[in-house]
C-alpha cells in the first residue's frame, strides 16, 4: 500500500442518508473536520457531532431554491488542489480555501422519478448539478481525495476509515474514482435517454451499473458477462446459476410468451430460441402435455415457459423430462416442491414488467439497434385472398401458428393444428427446405396435417410452398403477402381449395 494519505477533513451532502451515521461517527472519532449542507448538516448535528456548514467557508447561503449550494471556489478549490503543488497550496491559503480529503456525495434520484411517472417539472428538478459536479472533481484529483459517490460503497468506506485509521492509499482513491465516474456517466446517459424519447437524436447510448460474471459464453472457452438486472424480471427460486446460452433461451421464452400472454393456458418449450412445441389448452397440465408432443426428442435440455401457474400434476409431468429452465408467473407450493426435486434445475417465477421497445446487438465495428417487432397479427389485419374462406377454428389456428412463426429464426415454416405446434422448418436458407423440414419433422412424430395451418414469416416467391403443404394435407395459409407473384400462389390456392390469407406484415428473425 501506498501514497497513504491522512484524511483531516470531509465534505458531505447527501440526499440519501441510510447508511451513513457510522462513517459519520468515525469521522468524527478519528477528528476529521466534517463540512456539509441543508438536510445533511442537520442530519449530522442530530446525532450531537460537530458540523461546518458550507455557508460559513463560501459566505453565500443556500440560494434559488436549492439549486445552488456548493457550487463556489472555495469548495471545488478545496476539492481540486494539488496537495503536492506549491502554487495550489499558496493559493488556498491566500484566498482561505480549505483543504477537502473526503468527499461524499451522492446524486439526486433522477431515474426513480422517472419511473414514478412524475412530471417534467418534477424530473427536470432532480437533475443533479452540484452533486454531480462534485463528484466529478473528486474523482478527478483522487491523488489526493476519496470520492464516495454512492451509499452501495459505504461499507467499504467504513472499513477503510476503521482498519486504516482515516488514511487511505492511492489504490483506494483511484478504485472510488473509477466507481465514481461509472455514476455519472450512468447518470448523464439517463438524462441524455430521457430527453431522447421526444428529440430522437441519432445517438446510442447504453448504460448498466449491474452486472454479473458468467460460467463462460456461448462455449466454455468464451468469456461471458450479463449486464442488466435480472432481479427486476424474475425471483429465482431454486437451481444453478443461469448461463450465456441460458439466458439467451429465457429471453425467446420470455418474447414468445407474452405473445400469449391473454390467452387461455398456453406451455412452450424452446431450444435454441426456437419452439420445439408450443400448445393452448383449458388447463395448463395438458398444455404442457400437447406442448411436449410437439418434439420430446428436442425437448430434452430445454426451456419450458408458461403463461399461468403451474400446479402440481403439470410438475409431475415436467419431473419427468431434463430442462434447464422452468418459467412461470406463479407456482403451486406442491408443484414446486416436485420441481425442486432436481437440484440444477433453476426455477424461475416472471413477474409483470415492461421490457424495453428496442433491441440491441453487436454487428462489425458498432451496433445496430431497431425498434422491436412489437406487431402481433391479428384477425382484423387478414385480407382473404382465395376463393375459400378459413373458418374460425381454422383463423384460431393460423393466428396461432403466426405467433410462433414471428418468434422463429428465419426463414421459417410453422406447421400448427388445434391449437398445438406441429412443427417448425427454422433458420433455412430455403423457404422450401423450411416447409419440407416441418413437413418430415411432423411426420416423425406421428402428426396428421389434414387441416392444418401453414404460417411463413415472409411472401412466397413462388407457388412451390403452397403446392407442397397441399400434397401434405395442409389446409389453409397465413404469410404476409408482397411478392410480385402472388397471383400464382393464390391461383393454385383456388384451383385446390386452399384457403390462403395475408397479413401485410413481414416477421423475419434473424
Amino acid at each position: 500500500m501506498n501514497n497513504l494519505k491522512q484524511a483531516k477533513s470531509a465534505l458531505i451532502s447527501v440526499f440519501s442518508k441510510d447508511g451513513l451515521e457510522p462513517i459519520v461517527k468515525k469521522l468524527d472519532e478519528l477528528g476529521v473536520t466534517i463540512y456539509s449542507t441543508g438536510g445533511t448538516e442537520k442530519f449530522i448535528k442530530d446525532l450531537g457531532i460537530e458540523v461546518v456548514p458550507v455557508e460559513d467557508v463560501t459566505s453565500y447561503p443556500s440560494i434559488l431554491g436549492g439549486r445552488v449550494k456548493t457550487l463556489h471556489p472555495k469548495v471545488f478549490g478545496g476539492i481540486l488542489n494539488r496537495q503536492d503543488h506549491e502554487g495550489d497550496a499558496a493559493e488556498l491559503e491566500k484566498y482561505e480555501i480549505p483543504q477537502l480529503d473526503i468527499v461524499i456525495v451522492d446524486l439526486y434520484p433522477f431515474e426513480k422519478t422517472v419511473a414514478s411517472g412524475a412530471s417534467e417539472q418534477d424530473i427536470i428538478e432532480k437533475i443533479d448539478i452540484g452533486g454531480i459536479s462534485l463528484i466529478r472533481a473528486a474523482a478527478k484529483n483522487y491523488k489526493d481525495v476519496l470520492c464516495v459517490s454512492s451509499m452501495e460503497d459505504y461499507d467499504e468506506t467504513l472499513s477503510i476509515l476503521v482498519n486504516q485509521n482515516g488514511q487511505t492509499s492511492l489504490e483506494d482513491r483511484r478504485r472510488f474514482a473509477a466507481k465514481a465516474f461509472n455514476i455519472s456517466s450512468h447518470y448523464d446517459s439517463a438524462i441524455f435517454n430521457y430527453f431522447n424519447q421526444t428529440e430522437k437524436l441519432e445517438a446510442f447510448k447504453v448504460s448498466e451499473h449491474k452486472g454479473q460474471t458468467l460460467r463462460y459464453g456461448e462455449n466454455p472457452h468464451q468469456k461471458g458477462y450479463f449486464y442488466g438486472n435480472l432481479d427486476q424480471m424474475f425471483d429465482k427460486l431454486h437451481g444453478k446459476e443461469l448461463s450465456y446460452n441460458n439466458l439467451l433461451d429465457v429471453d425467446a421464452a420470455v418474447n414468445l410468451i407474452g405473445e400469449f400472454k391473454n390467452d387461455e393456458p398456453t406451455f412452450a418449450i424452446l431450444k435454441h430460441n426456437n419452439a420445439c412445441g408450443v400448445a393452448t389448452r383449458k388447463t395448463i397440465h395438458q398444455a404442457y402435455v400437447d406442448a411436449l408432443a410437439g418434439d420430446p426428442v428436442s425437448a430434452f435440455g430445454g426451456i419450458l415457459i408458461a403463461n399461468t401457474e403451474i400446479d402440481k400434476a403439470t410438475a409431475a409431468e415436467i419431473h419427468n423430462l431434463f430442462c434447464e429452465v422452468v418459467i412461470a408467473p406463479s407456482y403451486t407450493n406442491e408443484a414446486l416442491e416436485v420441481l425442486k426435486g432436481k437440484k440444477n434445475r433453476i426455477i424461475l417465477v416472471q413477474k409483470d414488467i415492461n421490457l424495453p421497445n428496442s433491441s440491441v446487438r453487436s454487428c462489425l465495428n458498432g451496433v445496430l439497434v431497431q425498434e422491436k417487432d412489437l406487431k402481433t397479427d391479428t384477425k382484423e389485419d387478414l385480407s382473404y385472398e382465395t376463393n375459400n374462406k378459413p373458418s374460425e377454428k381454422e383463423l384460431d389456428d393460423l393466428l396461432f401458428a403466426s405467433k410462433i412463426c414471428k418468434h422463429t429464426k428465419s426463414n421459417t415454416i410453422v406447421l400448427a393444428k388445434n391449437q398445438q405446434l406441429c412443427a417448425s422448418g427454422t433458420g433455412q436458407t430455403s423457404r422450401v427446405d423450411a416447409l419440407r423440414q416441418a413437413i418430415e419433422k411432423a411426420a416423425s412424430f406421428k402428426f396428421d396435417l389434414h387441416g392444418a395451418a401453414m404460417a411463413s414469416d415472409a411472401f412466397f416467391p413462388f407457388p412451390d410452398c403452397v403446392e407442397i403443404a397441399h400434397k401434405a394435407g395442409i389446409s389453409t395459409v397465413i404469410q404476409p403477402g408482397g411478392s410480385i407473384k402472388d397471383q400464382l400462389s393464390i391461383d393454385y390456392c383456388n384451383e385446390n381449395n386452399v384457403a390462403m390469407v395475408f397479413t401485410g406484415t413481414r416477421h423475419f428473425k434473424h
